[in-house]
């Protein structure tokens, strides 16, 4: 072991950059404070920083990225699976060092953060399995290289006979175990006093008493009664204010249910950040890890996971590509240590994808269904797999919307029928996520991938794309019919689009019946469309095609249907094998089989026929419950895709149809099921209207209320004198208000053009009084890491869009104003027409406007001792929208002067009483 006084760093300056000024520490400790510009030319004389970051600091210098000894490389490297904020400051607490208080101090303290790594390392070497796979990095040219293996004791001129070791993590893994199928469920019931009893042992008894959460527990009870009929759910909507405590109050029934009848309750969220949240919960009912481990399961979708299979692959190429060997170390040390493999969210740190890039870090999940199931030779250490047997076993699963959703439409759900009860939290955005899964999409990147799928990557050097062929030909026995339908398949999907697509379509030089198809969709989408120059995507109605776009669609639906057959063709012939040869086949086999059958008849029946139920409608009576569109995508007017939409009217029919009624128990639940028109029986059928329960034969409603008294913990202004369009007056009233709150701030925009504006505009000045700004869109570094960011950095200001203001959960005065530019109306697409015309004009859209009003003012006050200001930059907001707020709370109109003024006065007051 190596005493702290021996630990060398590399002899390079250290480099921390803020936003207009960055502060630099030479390697034999003198301090400078100099322009983004003067770091800039530094770097490109050739200095090596070492820093926090350096995708970041590349963006505020404006500069390429470029190399560097970054600190958040090293962090996952010594402790892997671990969270820290990426900054200086978050890199300090982490590692119990005291946290710098300026930008100054963060240089020093990034280098004692080195020392801090290094020496821990050194000490704690032993069974990490570190050393071989920091050989391998180092060979890669890992700017830590040699100071790692220096502290490990490691030869450097040691060399490794092949590049795989130290990167082979799979080896080291754990495998799984099957276990004897479950017995059918119970369906015992959970009485309102079995509820209060379970919350109560939740809370402890030292725990503040909260009646209202105790009531809304036993509300919930109600979906956990046994069902009468079928098709016909025990369906609950149970709104409860914020403070409330709704997570643990469902988990009670949810828990004692899942005991009493020995099944998995399933609880579904929107959004990945309160799946984790849950999870944290979980360890009230589970203190014991290992308990846990085995009772509470997160499911995600199988792209979320890492594919050991892709990791192999990537880890045999690194002897062409040995850059890559930093990357793939760095994932080695994370999966070893990994709770579940999860690439979202969990112990799997955000920020790691935009230091090493989504190629080597997201992209090695199973994107593309290309799964080979027992074919793998790491099926029994594969994290899906361990997934979707421990949720067997589980008590309590703990999913998202859209994995249900997809899962139940496919009928993928677990052995013996799937889950009975279900816990929709989040429920406010159901609509949206039924939207997304039970719409179909003809678009270039769509078709291209289901030919990837069939087709592999077509030998395309370094993209790694295993083919319907390489997966299924073993399958097939000895069946020369099922080996022609493979081949028909194969040679069917030379119809979809193949690399390099769209610039053959930009420039009207198709290359197959798809081509043509999206060449004639451009072509009608810019004709029909008024303004084309613009930054955003183009939509046009699919009604009168011209002659040649109908002959193309019917074109493409032959290719398309002869595919279609092909695929059903192949399906019953590897069905009938399952049938004809039962006796024989080993259970691997057979699991292949039965997998491969589920995803043909996907993709035959699912993906393939509603894409020819689109074509086939071009040119006769579209089905009056879709909306049909054709667009081409653009992001900041860069095209990168093109096709034709289309979306349920409704999203709610199918997952009434599919999710809900073939359940036993619905509980649907959120802080805003309701809108505020101050009509209560309207309110109540907008919030059936939205979660399906209007297409059932009954539901139940619950509504608890907020502890919390918004009138003394909030104000409201919307500001009258400030003009929106004007970009210039938008920013000065950002710059006033977050200057005035002294950080704790976030602004949100309805466009990403008026946001990175803003930003330019008000960068400098907030810099200027020492607060830190962060930006969505703008800095390099994706949405999640911002969050955490902005949440530990007490006196930071953030700048998002919709994606911020419905995934912000920060408690505390890291978060004590907010800012809108303008009012949030719904977006003018075609589907938006569509659905405003069937569900009410003007009152549709003041419902959507007043439900995203009240998300983003729900973000202000997550606990009982916090307090915040709203302010709304939009003179023109219409007083009917006041139903977003909470009764009591004043919306008071004035300029922005006397709005700053009362901004300060009213936070600086609270401050005070928050003083012991």
């Amino acid at each position: 072991m190596l005493p702290r006084s021996a630990i060398r760093l590399p002899e390079a300056p250290t480099l921390v950059v803020g936003v207009t000024r960055s502060v630099w520490l030479s390697a034999d400790g003198e301090v400078a404070e100099i322009g983004q510009k003067e770091a800039a030319a530094r770097i490109r004389a050739g200095a090596r920083p070492l820093l926090c970051h350096a995708p970041a600091a590349a963006r505020r210098l404006g500069i390429d990225p470029f190399p560097a000894l970054d600190l958040l490389e090293l962090f996952a490297f010594v402790r892997p699976a671990q969270f820290c904020v990426p900054t200086p400051r978050g890199l300090a607490e982490a590692l119990d060092l005291d946290p710098p208080a300026a930008l100054a101090e963060a240089a020093s303290a990034l280098r004692r953060t080195a020392v801090r790594l290094l020496t821990e390392l050194a000490e704690d070497a032993a069974g990490r399995g570190a050393r071989p796979t920091a050989q391998a990095m180092a060979d890669g040219g890992w700017a830590w290289g040699d100071a790692v293996l220096d502290v490990l004791g490691v030869d450097r001129d040691d060399r490794m006979r092949s590049p795989v070791t130290g990167l082979d993590v799979w080896r080291d893994l754990a495998e799984w175990s099957e276990h004897a199928p479950s017995a059918p469920p119970a369906s015992h019931p959970v009485s309102p006093a079995e509820a209060r009893q379970r919350l109560a042992d939740l809370l402890g008894a030292a725990s503040e008493q909260r009646p209202s959460q105790a009531d809304y527990a036993s509300a919930a009870t109600a979906a956990f009664l046994p069902r009468e009929a079928a098709g016909e759910p025990r369906f609950v909507l149970a709104e409860a204010g914020t403070g409330v405590g709704k997570t643990l109050g469902y988990l009670a029934p949810a828990s004692v249910w899942a005991e009493k009848n020995e099944t998995p309750v399933w609880v579904s969220t929107y959004t990945r950040n309160l799946q984790h949240q849950i999870d944290q919960e979980l360890d009230r009912l589970f203190p014991e890890p290992a308990a846990k481990a085995n009772r509470v399961v997160v499911r995600k979708g199988r792209e979320n996971y890492l594919c050991l299979l892709n990791m192999e692959e990537a880890a045999r190429g690194v002897g062409v590509r040995r850059r890559d060997a930093i990357a793939l170390g760095l994932m080695a040390r994370w999966a070893a240590r990994s709770r579940d493999g999860s690439l979202t969210g969990g112990d799997f740190p955000a920020w790691l994808v935009d230091l090493l890039g989504p190629g080597r870090t997201i992209a090695l999940s199973d994107h593309r269904g290309e799964c080979i199931y027992s074919a793998c030779e790491h099926f029994k250490r594969c994290f899906i797999e361990k997934s979707i047997r421990k949720a067997r076993r589980a008590e309590i699963v703990v999913a998202n919307h859209a994995l249900v959703m997809t899962q139940m439409a496919r009928g993928l759900m677990e052995e013996g029928g799937g889950p009975t009860r279900f816990v929709f939290d989040e429920g406010h955005h159901l609509f949206d996520a039924a939207d997304s899964a039970f719409s179909a999409h003809f678009t270039g990147q769509e078709a291209s991938e289901l030919r990837r799928w069939i087709r592999g990557a077509e030998g395309r050097g370094r993209r790694r794309g295993r083919g319907l062929k390489l997966r299924v030909d073993d399958l097939l026995g000895e069946s020369a019919d099922a080996a022609d339908a493979l081949d028909k398949i194969i040679e069917a999907a030379a119809a979809l689009p193949d690399a390099g697509w769209h610039q053959r379509c930009a420039d009207g030089r198709p290359g197959g019946p798809a081509e043509a198809f999206l060449v004639a969709v451009r072509r009608h989408a810019y004709a029909r469309t008024a303004e084309t120059r613009g930054p955003y995507d183009i939509e046009a109605d699919t009604n009168d095609p011209a002659p040649d776009l109908l002959a193309a669609a019917g074109r493409l639906e032959e290719c398309l249907h002869r595919l279609e057959q092909e695929i059903s063709r192949l399906r019953s012939h590897l069905m009938r094998r399952l049938d004809q040869e039962a006796d024989d086949l080993d259970t691997a086999i057979r699991m292949r089989i039965e997998s491969v059958c589920r995803s043909l008849q996907f993709r035959a029946e699912h993906i393939l026929r509603a894409w020819r139920h689109m074509l086939a409608s071009l040119a006769g009576e579209k089905p009056a419950e879709f909306v049909d569109w054709f667009s081409v995508d653009r992001i900041d007017g860069r095209e990168f895709d093109i096709g034709m939409h289309r979306h349920w009217v409704d999203p709610t029919t199918p997952f009434a149809g599919t999710v809900a009624a073939p359940a036993h128990g619905v509980l649907v639940t959120s802080a805003t099921l309701r809108d505020g028109t101050g009509d209560a029986e309207a309110d109540w059928r907008s919030a059936e209207g939205r979660t399906g329960a209007s297409h059932l034969p009954s539901s139940v409603r619950a509504a608890v209320p907020s502890p919390f008294a918004y009138d003394q913990l909030t104000r409201v202004f919307v500001v009258t004198d400030v003009r929106k369009d004007d970009l210039a007056q938008v920013a000065a009233a950002y710059r006033e208000l977050f200057l005035a709150a002294g950080g704790g701030a976030l602004g949100l925009f309805t466009a990403i053009s008026r946001l990175r504006g803003v930003y330019d505009r008000i960068a400098g000045a907030l810099d200027e009084a020492g607060l830190q700004l962060y930006a969505q869109h703008v800095d390099r570094v994706n949405l999640p890491t911002l969050v955490d960011i902005f949440r530990a950095e007490h006196d930071s200001c953030l700048l998002g869009t919709d994606a911020v203001r419905d995934g912000v959960d920060v408690p505390g005065d890291s978060l004590r104003l907010i800012v809108f530019d303008r009012v949030p109306w719904p977006r003018p697409t075609i589907l938006h027409r569509a659905r405003r015309q069937a569900f009410g004009g003007r009152t549709y859209d003041d419902m959507l406007t007043r439900l995203r009003i009240k998300q983003a003012y729900g973000r202000l006050v997550r606990r009982a001792d916090d307090r915040g200001v709203f302010v709304l930059l939009d003179p023109m907001m219409p007083s009917r929208l006041g139903g977003a707020f909470p009764e009591g709370v004043e919306i008071v109109r004035q300029g922005l002067a006397d709005t700053v003024a009362a901004c300060r006065e009213f936070l600086a007051r609270q401050a005070e009483n928050k003083v012991p």
